[in-house]
C-alpha cells in the first residue's frame, strides 16, 4: 500500500540526470559548483536547461558572462563533488582545496575539469526565465569525452547527501524517426 509523500521530496523521485559540475569564471578566477537540476531540451544543436540559485556564487558569473562548462564526474569524484557543494567560491579556491584541475576550454572562458570523463562548453542562449525561476537555457558549443569510458558510473542526486550510481545498461528495440 502506498502512503503520502511530502511535496518537498518529490524532486527525489524525478531527478533528471547525473550530477554535473558547473564551471564558471569571474574576474579571471575559475569556480565550480555541483548542479543536479537540469534537463535536455533539444538534440541539435544540443540545448540544456538548468536552474542555478541566485544565492550561489556561480549565478552572477553565469548571468553576466553568459558562458560555462558542464563537466560530468564519476563515482571516484563523489567526495570532491560533495565538498564543492558544501563550500562557496566566494572565499575558497575549490580547485586547489579539493584537488581538481582546471583546463582551458577552446570556445568559452570557463574552466573544463580535467578529472571529469566528459566536458561540455556552453553559452547561455535564453534568460527569459532567469528572473522568475533562475532557469538558464544553454547551447552546447563543443563536447569532449574520454573514449575509454564506455559505461560511466555517474552520480545521481537523491537529496540530503544521498546519491545513486548509474546502473546496469539494458538495450531494447526502438524505432528511430
Amino acid at each position: 500500500m502506498k502512503s503520502p509523500l511530502p511535496l518537498s521530496e518529490v524532486y527525489r523521485l524525478i531527478e533528471p540526470g547525473p550530477v554535473l559540475l558547473l564551471g564558471t569564471q569571474r574576474r579571471g578566477v575559475p569556480n565550480v559548483m555541483p548542479m543536479s537540476w537540469h534537463c535536455m531540451m533539444e538534440f541539435e544543436p544540443p540545448l540544456i536547461g538548468c536552474v542555478v540559485s541566485g544565492n550561489d556564487f556561480s549565478f552572477a558569473a553565469l548571468k553576466n558572462r553568459r558562458v560555462c562548462t558542464l563537466n560530468i564526474p564519476q563515482r571516484d569524484l563523489a567526495e570532491q563533488v560533495v565538498a564543492c557543494g558544501n563550500s562557496s567560491g566566494r572565499n575558497l579556491d575549490k580547485f586547489a582545496a579539493f584537488g581538481l584541475h582546471a583546463e582551458p576550454a577552446s570556445l568559452v572562458e570557463a574552466p573544463l575539469i580535467a578529472e571529469c570523463f566528459a566536458n561540455l562548453e556552453c553559452r547561455v542562449v535564453d534568460t527569459r526565465l532567469v528572473n522568475t525561476y533562475n532557469f538558464f537555457v544553454l547551447e552546447v558549443l563543443k563536447a569532449w569525452h574520454d573514449p575509454g569510458v564506455s559505461q560511466p558510473q555517474t552520480l545521481h542526486h537523491r537529496g540530503y547527501g544521498t546519491f545513486m550510481l548509474a546502473g546496469e545498461e539494458i538495450v531494447l528495440a526502438s524505432r528511430m524517426p
